[in-house]
């Protein structure tokens, strides 16, 4: 399992969502004030401002998908179904924060952190690992006709 080079795609990217839990997404500046966007929303002085619930259930459920993903590695079409729906729901990750940011508060200057990029090195490593998985696949069923 861990010696398929998708594997280890799988892992890392597994990794970086497992970070989003732990580092902050941007911080917005309005007008004074100065706001927090983690995985729990916005925040200002340590009080919620704006509910991050939504972020938090498409977070975990793309970590759910990637931690299954790890252990289907005999069911290589279901792994790429799983990994190719964990791509689309990063996406929406995306859509999530941009509404956040920017939707929240108007006029404000947004400074994004690290964390915010770590959805897209996971998509590129995801597409990484399908390819790899797809030619696992065809290596597969090249040898079955063999026989």
């Amino acid at each position: 399992m861990i010696q398929r080079i998708q594997t280890l795609y799988i892992l890392i990217s597994t990794s970086l969502i497992g970070l989003l839990f732990a580092l902050p997404f941007a911080e917005i500046a309005v007008s004074d004030k100065f706001y927090l966007f983690n995985i729990q929303g916005i925040l200002h002085n340590g009080q919620v401002i704006e509910n991050g619930l939504p972020i938090t259930i498409f977070t975990g459920i793309i970590l759910v998908l990637h931690v299954t993903a790890i252990f289907l590695f005999k069911k290589r079409i279901l792994q790429i179904r799983i990994l190719v729906f964990s791509i689309l729901l990063m996406l929406g990750l995306f859509g999530m924060f941009y509404f956040f940011t920017y939707y929240s508060f108007k006029g404000a200057d947004v400074s994004f952190k690290i964390a915010v990029v770590f959805p897209l090195i996971a998509i590129i490593l995801d597409y990484l690992a399908i390819r790899n998985i797809g030619k696992d696949e065809a290596l597969v069923r090249s040898i079955d006709r063999i026989r």
